[in-house]
């Protein structure tokens, strides 16, 4: 017998209410905060989730720069003719478009941030081409 099991991404930070904020605006979804005011959900419609947990010692990852090593980063799915709008909405909510020669040009397919904290996220096309 398998025991149910759920997962959720958990971003360490140094204010969860200000970045669950961030996230929750960002993917239309809400915050639920337990009885650990350090720890976060933020919970979609769509089946998104996603916490963030108060780090006292936090300080942001440096990626794309090769001091620290990427570990992990959220993508978020968008439709191609959505783009535009999502990458503007992101940006307003606070997100800062990251320049990692690759992305962020040409066909822009895939569009990478880091979010108030520092964490890196992309916005992707989705679905996929064919191909």
């Amino acid at each position: 017998m398998t025991v149910e099991k759920t997962s959720v991404l958990v971003l360490d930070c140094a204010e969860p209410v200000e970045l669950a904020g961030f996230y929750a605006s960002l993917l239309g979804a809400e915050t639920r905060i337990s009885t650990d005011p350090d720890f976060i959900e933020i919970v979609g419609t769509d089946g998104v989730r996603l916490a963030v947990r108060r780090d006292h010692g936090y300080a942001p990852p440096s990626w794309p720069r090769p001091e620290d090593s990427q570990q992990a980063h959220l993508r978020i799915l968008v439709a191609r003719e959505d783009m535009d709008e999502a990458e503007r909405e992101a940006i307003s909510l606070g997100a800062r478009p990251v320049d990692t020669g690759d992305s962020n040009n040409g066909p822009r397919d895939v569009r990478v941030y880091g979010d108030p904290a520092g964490h890196s996220f992309s916005l992707a096309v989705y679905p996929l081409p064919e191909g």
